[in-house]
């Protein structure tokens, strides 16, 4: 325990989980969802459920963290050797190293996009036929999501303190700097307060109980909550930081991001595309396909699109890196390897599985798992069902085991504040089951065409 590493302090902590939750969900998926569920509606609904479930979560798991100072498997086992307990840790604990891969895998897309503008500029990328060609290539995908593997390995070889907390001190002022400047720009343009409008005023026609859990399924992603990520950080909180007023800041800041990130994009479409409707409901292809057709209609496109697909690169380097940690911490804690080995293992795990995605496309186009391409299988079984069975299990183990009052002691440990207390308690003990509950059975059944979502 001695040797674990640790955040220097609450600036520290506050950064590295916000770069944790600040990823491909905030600058990527949220935009499409606003887009696609409503816009102003859909956003209400986010916050909402950010600043009660999502704040109920994060302090859950920071406080079992901190409580037990181990990683996932560590942390449910000190408070219990049940095997039923236990299992709860190592499902927190096998969805990073499910979920590295792939997302690596996507951020090699966003590398490749990010070269093509630097070096040639919008000609080819604006050809719908370029994302296709390039992610069904044999080769291109595999080197270019071993260049961001190795991108995110290297700042976990390197350490908390000196790797993962300077790395997101460095990355996170500057992503906030180009998310405003972009965002500026977007707003800006004529015919953008369109956009603006459809963002900020709630249309209730746009209302649906799918609007609702299309949120709750965002809010988790986003959050990076049932994904090991905030146990783990939480084991390195030193105890006189706040975890409440952490917690809030953390939820502040990721609420931020995903607003700007939807005012990069909804104005622009407004702004540049003849087609708002179609172009709102582009879904995942709006980031790849629809968006560099819009900085080629731009004046200063090429500059807007290096801008952006930077600001996208240190994004998801910021959770991928918070991920890989998870999974590292995890296996020094079990296996005592040390982390330098622990770092090689998990480099390797992330190489194995992640190729099965990079090649998905390409030369294991034809190899399936329950009509999936292993991306999208990675993807269903870790965001659809390990993540709310995750963090059902936190829920339970909080209330049931450790119990609410003990919690509520760690919150308040150093003469720390618990506002929001009443809150707390009653999230966690009735609403925050339920909203996984629900989450998993619609993620499910969505999945197999049973609803559409």
């Amino acid at each position: 325990e001695n040797k674990r590493g640790s955040f220097s302090g609450k600036l520290g902590f506050v950064l590295s989980a916000a770069g944790a939750s600040v990823g491909l969900g905030n600058i990527w998926r949220f935009p499409y969802l606003c887009a696609s569920y409503g816009g102003g509606i859909f956003l209400i609904i986010y916050l909402v459920l950010a600043h009660t479930f999502g704040y109920t979560m994060i302090m859950a798991e920071t406080s079992i963290g901190r409580m037990s100072k181990k990683s996932p498997v560590g942390a449910y086992s000190y408070f219990s050797d049940k095997k039923i307990v236990k299992a709860g840790g190592w499902i927190n604990a096998i969805i990073p190293l499910l979920i590295v891969p792939y997302y690596s895998v996507i951020g090699g897309w966003v590398i490749r996009y990010l070269v093509e503008y630097i070096v040639n500029g919008t000609e080819k990328v604006t050809d719908e036929a370029f994302f296709g060609n390039f992610i069904s290539s044999n080769s291109q995908p595999e080197i270019y999501f071993i260049i961001f593997a190795l991108m995110t390995m290297v700042v976990i070889f390197i350490g908390v303190e000196n790797g993962i907390e300077k790395v997101s001190k460095f990355m996170m002022p500057i992503l906030v700097v180009l998310a405003v400047i972009i965002s500026i720009y977007s707003v800006t343009r004529p015919g953008a307060i369109e956009g603006v409008k459809y963002m900020f005023i709630p249309n209730f026609k746009n209302f649906s109980f799918m609007t609702v859990v299309t949120a709750m399924g965002q809010m988790f992603y986003s959050l990076s909550i049932a994904m090991g990520i905030l146990i783990t950080f939480g084991s390195y909180m030193k105890r006189d930081v706040s975890i409440e007023g952490t917690t809030n800041q953390v939820v502040f800041f990721d609420s931020l991001i995903a607003i700007m990130a939807a005012l990069m994009i909804i104005p622009s479409v407004f702004a540049f595309s003849s087609s708002q409707e179609t172009t709102l409901n582009a879904g995942p292809s709006l980031m790849f396909i629809t968006m560099p057709n819009i900085f080629n209609s731009m004046g200063i496109g090429r500059i807007i699109a290096v801008l952006f697909f930077s600001l996208v690169l240190m994004a998801a380097l910021t959770s991928s890196i918070a991920l890989a940690e998870s999974a590292v911490a995890t296996i020094d804690d079990q296996l005592k390897f040390g982390r330098k080995k622990s770092t090689v293992i998990v480099g390797v795990i992330i190489i194995v599985l992640g190729s099965l995605s990079a090649l998905g496309y390409g030369a294991l186009g034809n190899v399936k798992i329950i009509g999936m391409q292993f991306l999208d299988f990675f993807d269903f079984l870790t965001n659809s069902v390990m993540m709310p069975i995750a963090a059902f299990a936190s829920c339970l183990l909080v209330t049931v085991v450790i119990k609410r009052a003990k919690v509520a002691e760690e919150i308040c440990s150093e003469g720390n504040q618990f506002k929001g207390k009443p809150l707390f308690n009653f999230m966690i003990k009735y609403v925050c089951p339920l909203f996984v509950i629900v989450i998993l059975i619609s993620s499910v059944a969505n999945a197999f065409g049973w609803i559409k979502m």
